[in-house]
């Protein structure tokens, strides 16, 4: 699957490019923006893009109208096409986010259930009591997600419901050349339908790729060979900031022992989940993490530990925004162009040595060192063999470990690495050492 050698880029399409909070009904050419970055992109060695949402909705892209239409406030069905062919011929796939759990109160289907009632053949598409009213006074009552009545829950048990999702994505691939899904709040999927959206999308394309938004429990309920290929690892998503905030690496060497550990009871040995230091909804790392210095460590961690990494726009530089009660607004901002810093270059060659690194694509977990401020841990395949090493500390640290090797070249610099009277490791630094040169 080519997803497990890759470096995502998330990009919020609708605060990315600009455009009005409301859906505003005017046609803008805002999407072009996103082909203005592939340069960007590529040069900072992401190869695939995960886009939010972008089909026509209400306000913010998960309250969706129409599955089948381009949000009128980023452009035209067309004007994506164009954003595609540009990414693609960039060496860049695309992604897209497949919001299946609900709709917006705008979605076509639900606008004829509110007007003719009981006599819509649209009707069983959602979950709806004639015999209660909604808080928005519909004359029926209808099941929202979680609680958010602007969003209605479709009815992924109905057969209709489920045919005409798949033929949007159908469409998708015909029109677009998409490369694959990632499925909003997939914890709340039928799981009937995730089997059968894999089934139907490796028939359309080869190596079409599903992830979901999964937030706790055990990812192993949607991620395998009859549904997703991956999923988000927010439990690793924790351990990584707060491990740096409270100088205490036992705690991610944890979680990684956990989840991919050569023990037999270890959790996800062999997946790839897809792992990330901030997104759309959480608060950007660069104004989370207590110390600075810590944002290249972070970075060096999540490229170093089991996983897809997925880089979210404008962290690359270290961008701050925090997440407000009642408001995302200031973690999905309009960047007149991209920047670029001493943070990219480190991301940039850390994203390299990722994608080139059979041993970080595909290797498994062994902690090597680890104390409260350094963590050295080892990531091998029967071709390869790395070792990750972090100090988090102000002050130099020295290791002494059977490396099983005398020297080594690190990934991220290309310098050489003798191990010999024991390993230096600078304050605030991360290596990458690749092992029997």
């Amino acid at each position: 699957m080519w997803a497990e050698n890759s470096v995502f880029y998330q990009i919020y399409p609708l605060g990315f490019c600009g455009a009005p909070k409301e859906n505003d009904g005017v046609t803008v050419n805002r999407i072009g923006k996103i082909a203005d970055w592939a340069e960007h992109i590529q040069k900072l060695g992401a190869d695939a893009v995960y886009l939010s949402p972008i089909f026509e909705s209400d306000r913010h892209g998960y309250d969706t109208r129409d599955y089948r239409k381009i949000d009128c406030r980023l452009g035209t069905n067309e004007d994506f096409a164009k954003v595609c062919e540009t990414l693609h011929a960039h060496g860049i796939r695309v992604v897209l986010d497949g919001v299946f759990n609900h709709v917006g109160r705008g979605f076509w289907a639900f606008k004829d259930v509110q007007e003719k009632k009981w006599d819509s053949p649209y009707k069983d598409w959602f979950h709806i009591h004639f015999d209660g009213n909604s808080n928005y006074n519909d004359g029926f009552w209808y099941e929202g997600w979680e609680g958010h009545f602007e969003l209605v829950k479709l009815n992924l048990r109905n057969p209709a419901v489920v045919d005409y999702l798949l033929d949007c994505v159908r469409s998708w691939v015909e029109e677009y050349d998409i490369d694959g899904l990632r499925l909003d709040v997939a914890y709340c999927l039928d799981h009937d339908f995730l089997r059968r959206l894999r089934q139907f999308t490796n028939s359309l394309k080869p190596e079409f790729f599903l992830v979901g938004e999964t937030l706790h429990g055990d990812y192993n309920q949607w991620v395998n060979d009859q549904m997703l290929h991956s999923c988000t690892n927010y439990e690793c998503y924790k351990g990584l900031y707060s491990s740096l905030n409270s100088m205490n690496l036992f705690e991610i060497v944890h979680s990684l022992k956990r989840q991919f550990g050569p023990e037999n009871w270890t959790l996800y040995r062999g997946k790839h989940l897809l792992c990330f230091c901030d997104n759309h909804d959480v608060t950007r790392v660069a104004s989370i993490l207590q110390e600075p210095r810590h944002l290249p460590l972070i970075y060096g961690l999540m490229f170093g530990m089991p996983g897809i990494p997925c880089l979210y726009y404008g962290s690359e530089w270290g961008t701050k925004g925090e997440k407000r009660p009642g408001s995302d607004d200031e973690l999905r901002p309009c960047f007149e162009a991209p920047e670029w810093n001493e943070l990219t270059d480190l991301i940039a060659a850390m994203a390299k040595a990722h994608r080139e690194s059979d041993a970080l694509c595909h290797g498994d977990f062994q902690d090597v060192v680890l104390t409260n401020r350094q963590t050295i841990f080892q990531r091998r395949t029967d071709k390869e063999r790395v070792l990750v090493a972090i100090n988090a500390d102000s002050q130099p640290y020295v290791a002494h470990f059977n490396a099983n090797c005398g020297r080594a070249v690190d990934l991220i610099t290309g310098k050489d690495h003798d191990f010999g009277g024991g390993s230096e490791l600078p304050p605030y630094s991360v290596a990458f050492w690749k092992c029997e040169r």
